[in-house]
């Protein structure tokens, strides 16, 4: 035997042989307990550096050393449950770029099984108290770990305006989540993006407080709904509290100005909503609000969660941000002070562990109540009892590869894919291509390329895990009739060969250009300690997006633009389709293209769905999630702005280019018949009928808007207050109602209440944000 292999055969004894069994018994073992009557007798047996050891959640992917395909705890984790008592671990399985670890050295859903049951199992019959440990990981659009699904990223999921897709996408990355050992999956991303500028955008649902709230709850649902004795339940973290998708000039956790009626009608909603949905865990935000860290902000985490939403569940900083309190906010001395700061404000687990260590000495020396520490101990332990990790803190290792990326999970991430394509263009019905096009020329940065497709936080991928968009053509028409150049990157430009894409369209009938953006994170890309990109001027990656990558335009980058103007001037009908993070500028496409795309990151059957919707055997539905301005001087733009209207600036048309709601069809709707009346509940309720009046079967997403027309204070000029995705087959008729509440209309008025105020409000129907089909008034 190696001697490595010797000292891995050594370690993996010592994971599964008792060293120090619990010593310590009592009712916190007793499974007909409640789970509060189990916590309050485990808190009292507890010592200081026990309780605080349960508010630490490091860094999981040093906690473990692997050799082939055995693998046990490393020093570290030993030194940290030894000396820190740490309840918790953060990101154990995941791999990319930051954490150094590949496809070759990291852990397939086999060895993270088998890594989460050594740790889980070295913590029980190691310590005293022999408390189970929660795994938590990144999930934003699937679990972050090798071989794990890849669904689209959160603006994709918007886009479907599909909650029955986001739920059932919610479900297939809970299990593979759970059946792999982990507990808390980080996501969904509920902060509202207005400015494009922003990196992070991708991660969200985009501009709208109540598109945002139906996705985020629908996703919460399908993660089990807070249901967390269900096996494949995990415990959904909303991210990021509060308005850090609103920051200043789009810098990533930039000063937020959001005044308190803006927080209280736009930002806060989203969350409470899948609050409401069953969403246990929630974390702070890196940005301020009104000279306020929001990683320290107690009307935040005190008043509005505990006392007006009753949560049940814990808050958790994000990544080092309680340091942030005084490293980069500077209300703080030093990382122990920021401490006592984040938890006396509420915040109670802290992301990267090395903040609250300081608070066993903080009370030790009467600085800080001791209350604060067991209340925030408690939002913890009550959930690993629900979960009920003391009774069954292992998982089957057979059944982790068994459930990973499976025909189901499959199925899932390309339904998803084919309904987040958003058609923006189809000049004189160039789509779908005819039976003519005997050759298509596909080109561009992000035409061949897998990573460009899938969005930040991904993991590796092997070969045949991704379907790129050539990929996806060869697979419809033939590699023959399929002819690729990749034209230029999607920042480099000492690398770009336009000529070489030009000679590939000039031998096709038509040519499918794939550019845009990219957050594909990459080797030799510098990251800081959060993990966010350092964007260094030499850099040549396409990474222009993601966390890190904000822009101070949204225009095509490198030779994109040289490589889409020559191929306009073959005369050969031009497609154009972008993959992006962010709505990037799309003014020349808008007026030179023949028809135009956006599939923003469509996840790992992308490829294949665009090929679809472009070669006519699936129907886009998409609709923006998100306002496409027309210059980055527009920024922050968003359709549900306070009044007045917007006035056109002397250089530029005030409208945006393409409107939020907005998506195209291969067929044509019509609406019909409004009615409108109150309901019992001193709402009202709107119904009307959409008719397919083309020829191909086709999906429509009716929605519905709300105008308060006289109120006492400034309202939006629209609000949606409903939609739906409905299938309609050519010919035929739907009938649509939506139910509209008094809460639903209710204001923030002058003294901050949520108030119903009665009136008169205006109801509008139609396809997007800017088209009323239907519309009527009525007094509630």
């Amino acid at each position: 035997m190696k001697k490595s292999h010797f000292i891995m055969f050594i370690l993996g004894l010592a994971c599964f042989i008792p060293t120090a069994a619990r010593t310590v018994s009592g009712p916190y073992l007793d499974s007909s307990l409640s789970p509060d009557q189990r916590t309050a007798d485990l808190l009292r047996r507890m010592t200081l550096e026990e309780k605080v050891g349960q508010l630490l959640c490091p860094l999981g992917w040093e906690m473990w050393q692997r050799d082939g395909s055995s693998v046990g705890p490393s020093q570290k984790f030993r030194d940290a449950v030894a000396t820190r008592h740490i309840g918790m671990l953060w990101a154990t399985f995941r791999a990319d770029p930051w954490t150094r670890k590949t496809l070759a050295n990291g852990l397939d859903a086999t060895l993270s099984a088998r890594c989460a049951n050594a740790l889980q199992r070295y913590v029980i019959e190691n310590t005293r108290l022999g408390i189970p440990i929660f795994l938590a990981e990144e999930a934003p659009h699937g679990h972050m770990a090798i071989g794990a699904t890849v669904f689209p990223t959160g603006i994709a999921m918007a886009a479907t305006w599909d909650t029955d897709l986001i739920r059932d996408m919610g479900a297939m990355i809970g299990r593979e989540v759970r059946t792999r050992g982990a507990h808390i999956s980080y996501g969904p991303v509920l902060d509202l993006a207005r400015d494009a500028r922003w990196g992070r955008v991708e991660e969200t649902f985009g501009e709208d407080p109540f598109l945002a709230g139906e996705m985020g709850a629908s996703m919460v649902t399908g993660l089990g709904g807070g249901k967390l004795s269900e096996p494949y339940a995990t415990i959904a973290t909303l991210k990021h509290f509060l308005a850090y998708g609103s920051s200043e000039s789009g810098q990533n956790g930039n000063y937020t100005a959001a005044g308190m009626r803006d927080l209280l009608q736009y930002f806060l909603p989203p969350f409470r909503r899948a609050v409401e949905a069953g969403a246990l865990s929630i974390m702070t935000s890196y940005n301020s609000i009104d000279g306020i860290p929001c990683t320290a902000n107690s009307f935040l985490l005190r008043d509005v969660l505990l006392d007006d939403w009753k949560f049940r569940g814990f808050t958790v900083s994000d990544l080092y941000s309680i340091e942030g309190l005084y490293e980069t906010h500077a209300i703080a001395a030093d990382s122990a002070q920021a401490a006592c700061r984040a938890i006396e404000a509420g915040c109670d687990v802290d992301l990267g562990g090395d903040a609250y260590v300081n608070l066993i000495k903080a009370v030790q020396e009467g600085r800080i109540d001791v209350s604060y520490i067991d209340k925030a101990v408690a939002h913890v332990l009550r959930l690993k009892f629900e979960m009920g990790l003391f009774e069954n803190p292992y998982v089957d290792v057979a059944k982790a590869a068994e459930t990973m990326a499976d025909a189901d999970t499959s199925s899932v991430a390309l339904r998803a894919a084919r309904e987040a394509v958003v058609l923006l263009k189809n000049s004189a019905s160039v789509l779908p291509l005819g039976a003519d096009i005997k050759r298509v020329a596909v080109v561009g940065p992000s035409a061949h390329n897998v990573y460009n497709l899938l969005g930040d936080y991904t993991a590796p991928q092997p070969a045949d895990h991704v379907t790129t968009v050539l990929d996806g053509f060869r697979q419809i028409l033939g590699d023959d009739r399929v002819i690729y150049a990749k034209g230029c990157a999607v920042r480099d430009t000492a690398s770009a060969d336009i000529q070489q894409a030009v000679d590939a369209a000039l031998s096709a009938d038509a040519v499918v250009a794939v550019v845009g953006g990219s957050s594909a994170r990459d080797f030799d890309t510098e990251y800081i300690a959060t993990g966010a990109a350092v964007i260094n001027k030499p850099s040549i990656s396409d990474m222009d997006c993601g966390e890190g990558c904000d822009r101070s335009s949204t225009a095509l980058l490198g030779c994109q633009l040289q490589l889409l103007e020559a191929l306009k001037a073959t005369g050969k009908p031009l497609i154009v389709v972008y993959i992006e993070g962010r709505p990037m500028d799309k003014n020349w496409a808008a007026d030179n293209a023949d028809a135009l795309l956006t599939a923003f990151y469509p996840g790992q059957a992308g490829g294949r769905a665009i090929a679809e919707v472009i070669t006519g055997r699936y129907n886009p539905a998409g609709r923006l999630p998100m306002t496409v301005a027309r210059s980055v001087g527009q920024l922050p733009m968003f359709y549900n702005k306070r009044a007045p209207k917007f006035h056109n600036y002397i250089d530029c048309d005030a409208s945006p280019l393409y409107c939020f709601g907005y998506g195209l069809s291969y067929t044509e709707f019509a609406y019909s018949d409004l009615q409108l009346a109150r309901s019992a509940d001193g709402g009202a309720t709107v119904s009307f009928t959409v008719t397919n009046i083309g020829n191909i079967d086709g999906s429509e997403v009716p929605q519905l808007y709300v105008r308060d027309l006289q109120a006492s204070v400034v309202q939006p000029l629209k609000q949606l207050k409903g939609f739906t995705r409905v299938h309609i087959p050519a010919g035929e008729s739907t009938r649509i109602s939506f139910s509209v509440s008094p809460e639903d209309l209710s204001i923030v008025d002058a003294r901050y209440r949520t108030v119903f105020e009665p009136g008169e409000f205006l109801f509008m129907v139609g396809p997007d944000s800017d088209t009323v089909a239907l519309s009527a008034t009525i007094a509630l």
